[in-house]
């Protein structure tokens, strides 16, 4: 019996998780970068990049074109779109208001108590 596909949303959140992943993104929002441009801030071999590159392709967040003998990666910037769609569906509840919630703490516990 064969596991169902992942979901899209799945791929794109596990693509997300990574710092490296991350920072890659961060850097093609400024403009295509050809892979080893891609490679150079980062202290690993270009194979290790190109498996982060792998990833976020097939997540959909970037495409990459062979250019001439260069490997270009460009950001898809619609790719986020669903995972911003179902993460603004929780916008709904009003944000946490940090310091009411410590006065709150403050009154409710002994004086001795630590939080």
């Amino acid at each position: 019996m064969t596991s169902p596909a992942p979901h899209p949303l799945d791929t794109v959140f596990a693509a997300l998780a990574d710092p490296t992943r991350r920072a890659i993104l961060t850097m093609l929002l400024e403009d295509d970068m050809a892979v080893t441009d891609v490679a150079h801030p980062f202290a690993m071999s270009l194979a290790a990049i190109s498996k982060h590159l792998a990833v976020l392709a097939d997540a959909g967040l970037i495409t990459q074109e062979k250019r001439g003998r260069v490997k270009w990666c460009k950001l898809e910037p619609d790719a986020l779109r669903a995972a911003s769609v179902w993460m603004q569906g929780f916008g709904q509840f009003d944000p946490v208001d940090l310091d009411a919630f410590e006065r709150f703490l403050a009154s409710e516990l002994p004086e001795d108590s630590e939080i």
